[in-house]
């Protein structure tokens, strides 16, 4: 009785702090990066490639790379081009770029920045991706209208969220916030559990 009981105060524990971070929008810190380092099912390195699609001599921008799970394997497609990262917590780019370092990837681009405030002219980049990072910041339509901007009218974002994840921003929500934004959702890949968004700029 004392371990079912012991059980059951657990799962209310565990219960009870993913309610408080679904309401307390906040990056995952550095000194829990193994949540971002695990591998991604559904929304997988592959899948990202495939959607987002970059290309030799782009500048894209990521933003909330954690420890480059993904940056690593888009950065090495853009071949003559430049990848810029944006992360609020210094330590995730440090290790993002130590990371690319020792694989002998050197068009990276750290810079530490607000979502909701982002330190790039308008019309910047051909692309730019979020992944598992939208529900984090504390006005995610902001977050958007800042994606929008720095990006090029031809340019394209992609959005991907998990299922699980306390911040998941669902794919209605998206579409929601994308109509007050500037956006519009061209195309996804996945469903309920887990998808990659490509949207576009309003009249590109």
């Amino acid at each position: 009785m004392r371990t079912r009981g012991l059980l059951t105060a657990a799962g209310a524990g565990v219960l009870g702090a993913a309610a408080w971070w679904r309401t307390h929008p906040s990056p995952c810190p550095y000194g829990q990066r193994f949540w971002v380092e695990a591998p991604h099912p559904i929304i997988t390195r592959k899948r990202l490639l495939e959607i987002l699609v970059p290309s030799p001599g782009e500048r894209l921008l990521e933003l909330g790379p954690g420890t480059g799970y993904y940056t690593l394997p888009v950065a090495e497609r853009i071949d003559g081009g430049q990848l810029s990262i944006a992360d609020i917590q210094q330590e995730m780019l440090d290790h993002t770029v130590r990371r690319a370092g020792h694989a002998g990837i050197d068009n990276i681009e750290p810079t530490r920045a607000d979502a909701q405030a982002l330190p790039y002219p308008d019309d910047t980049f051909d692309g730019a991706f979020t992944i598992t990072t939208l529900g984090e910041v504390p006005d995610p339509d902001q977050a958007l209208r800042e994606l929008a901007r720095v990006l090029k009218r031809s340019g394209r974002l992609v959005v991907g969220e998990l299922f699980g994840d306390p911040h998941m921003v669902t794919f209605g929500s998206l579409r929601e916030r994308a109509t007050r934004t500037g956006l519009r959702v061209e195309h996804r890949l996945g469903g309920p559990l887990g998808y990659f968004a490509l949207l576009r700029p309003v009249g590109s």
